[in-house]
């Protein structure tokens, strides 16, 4: 699940977990309020059986020097040229090739020069340059992005400009835990590595779920698999350790876990 700011003019690319990109106009969206069920997103998109989205980019203009950075489950990592997306098809087109039951968890937008956070579900965690990784084209498989043990999986990433000193990351677990650690706390290293701790992961807080970039002037909206949302500031969240386990940022009910950050 995601949250995402658009306007009614963006375009936006959604990227499913079986590798392929839709193209959508945000005025095609139902306007509705708060409260509103919404539409189904297989009213909007001629998605294929079994296929789900799993990231969202509001895009206004298809730059060349922009590009579209993607990550999988078992920590791939690929990054293509966000013009090669100017063109969709109602059927949606490959913008990444999966092989061995991996799958399609993130994508983001980037300009070439930043710094690629990657996390884990066990807390784990890996922060390289974004030149390490090549520009390929839309088909291809990507390079390694992150080693991982046994039954671990990457659940996001975090695109960071590396001379931004005021850039925090925040970690979100499933069980409505969360803290915010200096960057610097991560220190830069090749990619294809098993990385360092992010997060102190515990019967009380639960997995990784999200990982963002914030700032002390940004707020936060966090919402349940049950419909239940909370806005906060970030400067109201623990700054702490990379090993913290964190502090409570939601209440959930029973069963109840977070779906979207």
């Amino acid at each position: 699940a995601d949250i995402f700011v658009a306007t009614t003019h963006d375009n936006i690319l959604c990227f499913t977990d079986q590798g392929r990109v839709y193209w959508l106009k945000v005025h095609k969206i139902p306007e509705a309020g708060r409260v509103a069920k919404g539409k189904p997103i297989v009213n909007l998109l001629n998605l294929t059986t079994n296929e789900r989205v799993q990231a969202v980019l509001p895009v206004k203009e298809f730059k060349e020097n922009e590009f579209v950075t993607m990550v999988t489950r078992q920590g791939t990592i690929k990054k293509t040229s966000l013009g090669l997306f100017s063109h969709p098809m109602k059927k949606g087109i490959i913008a990444i090739t999966t092989e061995g039951g991996d799958l399609l968890v993130d994508a983001k937008i980037t300009d070439g020069n930043n710094h690629i956070i990657l996390v884990s579900k066990f807390g784990q965690s890996i922060r390289f340059e974004e030149q390490d990784v090549r520009a390929m084209g839309r088909t291809a498989r990507g390079v390694a992005g992150m080693k991982l043990d046994t039954d671990d999986v990457v659940i996001g990433m975090a695109i960071v400009a590396p001379q931004d000193n005021t850039v925090q990351v925040l970690t979100v677990t499933q069980k409505g835990y969360g803290k915010r650690t200096l960057l610097e706390e991560y220190r830069v290293q090749g990619r294809g590595g098993s990385g360092v701790i992010t997060m102190k992961i515990t019967e009380k807080n639960g997995p990784v779920i999200a990982v963002r970039q914030v700032k002390d002037e940004d707020d936060l909206i966090l919402a349940s698999d049950r419909g239940k949302v909370i806005r906060t500031r970030v400067s109201e969240i623990s700054e702490v350790g990379r090993v913290a386990q964190g502090v409570r940022l939601i209440s959930l009910d029973d069963g109840e876990s977070v779906g979207a950050v």
